[in-house]
């Protein structure tokens, strides 16, 4: 997989290269591992935040998937290259929602698109308020 491209405002961009093990027997991508490359893209984008997961499980914060969604426009095959286009967005003062686009690079054929909404919650699992770096960010 390539880097993360660098976030502007508040999206990234994230490539990664279907690998045969992601498809199914007729050679389309199986429709659950969109979900896997939606948290590989949201993983990406606190990474251009110059935050990581890691860092916020070490600061006593947790962000659980409460919704996952998405929508499938065309079939993507093995050794086609992806991109995920990342954007975040803050729909309440304790939830981080992300968007994501998955485009096919050889033709910009949109393949999927889809969306996650998390809920920032402490160590025991109560729901806090996003931290204000997090709330900066999404100004």
């Amino acid at each position: 997989m390539d880097a993360p491209a660098v976030a502007a405002g508040r999206a990234s961009t994230s490539v990664v290269r279907v690998r045969y093990a992601e498809t199914d027997m007729m050679g389309v991508v199986y429709y659950a591992n969109y979900l896997v490359w939606f948290e590989v893209a949201r993983t990406d984008w606190l990474r251009t935040t110059g935050a990581t997961y890691a860092d916020m499980e070490a600061a006593g914060l947790r962000l659980p998937v409460i919704a996952a969604h998405c929508e499938y426009h065309l079939s993507a095959r093995y050794d086609d290259e992806i991109e995920i286009r990342t954007t975040a967005r803050r729909p309440s003062p304790a939830r981080l929602a992300f968007d994501y686009e998955v485009i096919r690079r050889a033709d910009q054929a949109r393949v999927a698109s889809g969306s996650t909404v998390h809920v920032a919650v402490d160590l025991a699992g109560r729901p806090v308020r996003l931290p204000s770096r997090v709330k900066e960010l999404l100004a």
